[in-house]
Formats: C-alpha cells, structure tokens, sequence
C-alpha cells in the first residue's frame, strides 16, 4: 500500500506540476483582499488614530510591521480537514519578499545559530521553514506566499476510541501512515514514568517536568506518544514538500463567493461527524446505544454545506448566511417557508414603527406533513431494519393528524415591543424586626415595565375558547369584555389575552391596535410578500426609551451609537434558488460618506477618548 500511494502521489505530481490542489475541504475561509480594498484602503484602516493609538501603547501589536511583508490587497485563506484520517489546518497569505519575510522571522524570534536558539530555518532551494521547538505547527514560504500547516490528529490514550479512521482523497490523508494508537496494547512498550529529553543532570526534579511534551507537566510521555509523534513529523515534512518543491499554487474552492469581502463554507456533514466523535465515548461506555443513534451521514445528506459571507458597504454592514440542502429536502423547506399569511393578524399591528418587531411565517401542516419522512431519513442506520422504521413513521402518522395539529398553530407569529410605561405595583418587602424574627411590608413602588404584545394565529374551531374557559374555571385567567386577564400579572403591567376570531393576542397593552392602518402595515406586508422572516431594531427610539433609568456616562455611549447606526434587520427569502436557503443580519449605517469599518473605527476612537 505504501508503495501505491508512493507512485499516486508522483503521477499526481507530474499532472499538477509538483502542486497537489485537491477541493475536499472540509472548511474554508477566504479574506477578499482585492474585493474589500476596492471599498476601503488598507492605509486608512491601520492609520486610523484608534489603530496608531492601540499600536503605540502595545508595541508588539504594530500592524504597520506586518504590511510591509503582507500583500492585504489580495486574497488570504484559511482551509482545512477534520475528517481525513490526519485532520489538518492550513494557512496561505501573499507575501511580498521571501528574503523581507526571513528576516522578520529571525528578528521575531531571535534565531540564531546557538542550541539554545527557540527556532530554526532550514532552505530547500526554492522554499523555506521554520519549525519552533515545542511547537507542531510549520511555517513555510517562497517568494510569493507564507503557508501555516499544522496536522492536528491528537494521541488518544482513550480505550473507547472506537471510530475508524476517515480516508479521502486528500494529499494529507494516507493509507500507510500507522497510528501508534492504534497497535494493540501487548505489541507497544509504554515507559510508565515520564520520558525527560535534553535535561542537564543538575537540574531539579520540578525543573525537569517542564521539559515535558508540549510543556504539559501533567501529561506522561510514553515511547507510544513518541512514535506517534515522530510519524506525524514525517508526514508534516512530506506534506511540505509535496506542496512547494515544483511550485505551489494558492488553494482555491469553488464553494467560495468571490464578490463577498469575507466569505466562509463549512461542510455540514463534516461537521456533525466532529460533534459524534463528541459523544462517541461515553454512549460507548455506557452500553454503545450510539450503535442506534442517527448516523452522521445521514444529517450530511440534508445539508450540503453552510456559507457565512461578511459584506462591509458604506451604509450597512451585513452577514449572508447560506445553507445549502439536499434536492428532497429542499423541496421540503420550500413547501415549509412558503405560507399565506393569515391577513386578520394585521389588525392587531402598530399603525406606526414600534421599538422592534419580528414576524415569522411558516406553513405548519406542510411541517408536520414532511415530518414522518424526515424520521425515517435520519434514523436510517444498519442496526434498525427497514420494516422497523415504518413501523415507528406509520405510528408518528397514526397518532398526529396532521391537518388537525397544524389548526393549533396556522404559523403566523408576530412579536412586537412598543416602548416603557412607568406604573406603581404593589410589592413585598422583607426585612426583621427587633427580636430578629421575620418581617412582610407591602409598598408602592414605582417601575418602569415594556409595553408588548405577542401575535399568533389558530383556526382551530374549539380548542382555544375551550382552554379560555377552562382557565377561567381555575382562577387563572378573569374575563373582562372580549379579554381575558391573566390573573398575577399587575408587576408586568396586567398581561391579557385576547382571542378574534383566527387571531390571539398576547399583550399587555391595546393602545397599539389600530385595524391594519397606517405606513407601517403597509411597509411590513410589503416586506413580508417576500420574507418568510423579518425583523426590524430601530437602534435610537431604543436607546430614547430605555436610557431614561440608565447612568449618564453610558446614555451617553448609547446615543453616540444611535447617532451613527439607524436599524439592525434580519429577514429570510421564501423562495430558495438553487436549493439553497438565505438569512441576512444588517446593521445600516445613518452616514454614507465612508466605510462603515472606518465609521465603526470612528465611533469607538470617540467612545474610548477622554
């Protein structure tokens, strides 16, 4: 086998001229230099005074030192694998000058030619490395790019490390690469006390335990630990020059948005794989019922991957977070997020914008429809038989009617918050007396309350009248005209329910209620024609209605923030393109004459100045 994969890689590197770029990633992270640098310049950013403030006072955190070697106007990334069989992380930044970058690096740290020296630079020619003692990780350049690799498979001394190895076809993943722990425990000599390496004679015991593994007093270091160690050093060193001997090419991944400033993907089965290997060992401990939990797998045939791209405009700033489905399931989804908003629940909205609000709009039955399916996709697994998942989907379908259920709850819910009232309540007051016993004082205090309500929809015909009334019985709800005031509730300023016909209200106030008029419905149905989800922060009315109690010093803070921001919103489209499915996070920004990175620079430099 070793000797295959030998020949694999040399007929790889033949077709790629020395370079292996292999797309399985697991994750990847791209930094859009050349698209950001179009909005914003890297000067104005590190020479902003808030930056030149920060650098004076922490020398070591000069970012002027790091331009002159790093090219910022193109495209940095970060990749990497936590399903190989050797995981890994990898980092790639342009640089400027190979011999600009070594000598900032024997500057940094302190290299010299001395044992005693913390790090070496070896130079192969045409690329170079530099390996620090104690550390795994490789940093290695050439004249156009700094790369740091470090493998991060772990020695595991955990008996129930049962799981398999996963092998792709990733340059960093190999068949012949023997994990010590692996070997049976009768075929390695494991060195119960510690190994110490390169310790004078002289020096104390407590001494010693510092020259540990990985500077981990607590950790014995077994002859096991150290082969581990020293095949994954080899395979490091094989990775290295496999990817800069004949040139090495910047990884790329078409998972990626290029026209994003930041733009992130995450293999969504990878991850649930990392998250299993989580709980592996105790439901192996405890009778391995992980033998009949969901496989992994199965979740990662639902989601394809997820993308988070950052976006940094000169009126807003925002995140697009992106997940990608399945065909099947995206259908499902589509059919989910696709719902006729039950037009009544209008007459219960702000004919004016509140302080916030959020409306979110699902078709239940739909949900409910497409649950048994979905049970039995997730719960596919060798040690249930086929028959046995139908037999527990026909029960799931048997028990829940799906047209009747979803009438308890249509899907239209709608929260809204309006402002602050000051009310007195009546409140209990503990103290004792002079015989040390026990004392209740009622007083009036006064307390400022938020004004609310909560909106949701039930076409049930029975149900909901039938739980008023029964909660009248119980002396938990009192009924007062068409409402019903929950009885306890004087603290909070009175919360009722109110019941119209398909529309429940949740509230603790009706001077908001104005029969679906005013700019504001107007605007939110607008919003909602396309948004199965939609959320609105209007940043100053917030700060003006709760900073009446707050200190001066941090009212002050707060209207500088809403002098500058105006809304932070949140909405998701219905319709998913290409099965994939939107959510967008704003922050809008009051001025647009720049940036809103240097916009946010400028507010925290005035926030922190004296």
């Amino acid at each position: 086998m070793k000797h295959f994969y030998t020949l694999f890689l040399l007929f790889a590197t033949y077709l790629t001229f020395g370079q292996i770029n292999t797309s399985k990633y697991d994750y990847f992270v791209q930094f859009n230099g050349n698209q950001l640098s179009k909005k914003v310049s890297v000067s104005e950013v590190l020479n902003h005074p808030l930056v030149s403030k920060y650098s004076s006072k922490k020398p070591d955190f000069d970012f002027s030192k790091y331009t002159s070697l790093i090219h910022l106007d193109q495209k940095i990334t970060i990749h990497g694998s936590f399903m190989d069989s050797i995981p890994y992380y990898q980092v790639t930044i342009p640089i400027k000058s190979k011999e600009a970058l070594k000598q900032f690096l024997i500057k940094e740290f302190k290299i010299d030619n001395s044992n005693d020296s913390i790090a070496g630079i070896e130079d192969f020619g045409n690329y170079s490395v530099l390996t620090v003692k104690g550390k795994k990780r490789s940093m290695v350049w050439n004249d156009n790019y700094l790369v740091v690799l470090e493998l991060t498979k772990r020695f595991s001394k955990n008996v129930y490390d049962l799981q398999p190895p996963v092998v792709t076809d990733s340059i960093y993943s190999d068949e012949s690469y023997t994990d010590p722990a692996a070997v049976p425990e009768n075929e390695v000599q494991i060195v119960e006390a510690p190994i110490v390496i390169d310790v004078p004679a002289a020096m104390e015991n407590s001494a010693q335990e510092e020259y540990l593994y990985d500077g981990n007093p607590y950790e014995e270091y077994t002859l096991q630990q150290a082969e581990f160690d020293r095949n994954l050093a080899e395979k490091q060193s094989e990775i290295i020059k496999a990817l800069f001997e004949n040139g090495f090419t910047a990884p790329s991944s078409s998972k990626i948005n290029e026209s994003a400033d930041i733009s992130s993907w995450v293999d969504y089965g990878g991850a649930i794989s990392s998250l299993y290997s989580a709980y592996n060992y105790p439901t192996a401990i405890f009778g391995g019922y992980d033998k009949f939990l969901p496989m992994q797998k199965n979740f990662g045939n639902f989601i394809k991957g997820i993308n988070v791209d950052f976006y940094f405009d000169n009126d807003n700033a925002r995140i697009e977070e992106v997940i990608e489905y399945s065909k099947e399931i995206a259908a499902v989804v589509n059919k989910i997020s696709d719902r006729k908003i039950n037009k009544n629940i209008f007459n219960y909205f702000p004919s004016e914008k509140p302080l916030a609000f959020a409306s979110y709009h699902i078709n239940t039955k739909a949900a409910l429809e497409s649950f048994p399916s979905l049970t039995s996709e997730i719960f596919q697994n060798p040690k249930f038989g086929k028959e046995d998942i139908t037999i527990i989907t026909d029960l799931i379908t048997t028990i829940v009617d799906e047209e009747a259920t979803a009438k308890l709850f249509d899907g239209d819910l709608s929260a809204f918050l309006y402002g602050m009232k000051d009310v007195e309540v009546m409140t209990k007051k503990y103290g004792y007396d002079e015989n040390y016993e026990e004392t209740v004082t009622e007083e009036k205090v006064k307390k400022s309350i938020p004004l609310f309500s909560v909106i949701f929809t039930s076409t049930h015909p029975t149900f909901g009248d039938k739980l008023l009334q029964l909660g009248v019985r119980k002396k938990v709800l009192s009924q007062n005209g068409n409402h019903y005031q929950i009885v306890g509730t004087k603290e909070y300023g009175d919360i009722f329910i109110l019941k119209d016909k398909d529309v429940v209200v949740v509230a603790n106030t009706m001077d908001y209620f104005n029969n679906g008029r005013g700019s504001f419905v107007k605007e939110t149905k607008k919003d909602l024609s396309k948004n199965y989800i939609f959320g609105k922060l209007h940043i100053a009315q917030t700060v003006n209605a709760f900073g009446k109690n707050a200190k001066e010093s941090d009212l002050v803070r707060f209207n500088k923030i809403s002098a500058q921001f105006s809304d932070i919103t949140t909405e998701s489209p219905k319709k998913l393109i290409d099965n994939k499915l939107k959510f967008i996070f704003k922050l809008n920004a009051l001025k647009s004459d720049k940036n809103i990175i240097l916009q946010t620079l400028d507010l925290a430099d005035e926030m922190t100045s004296k």
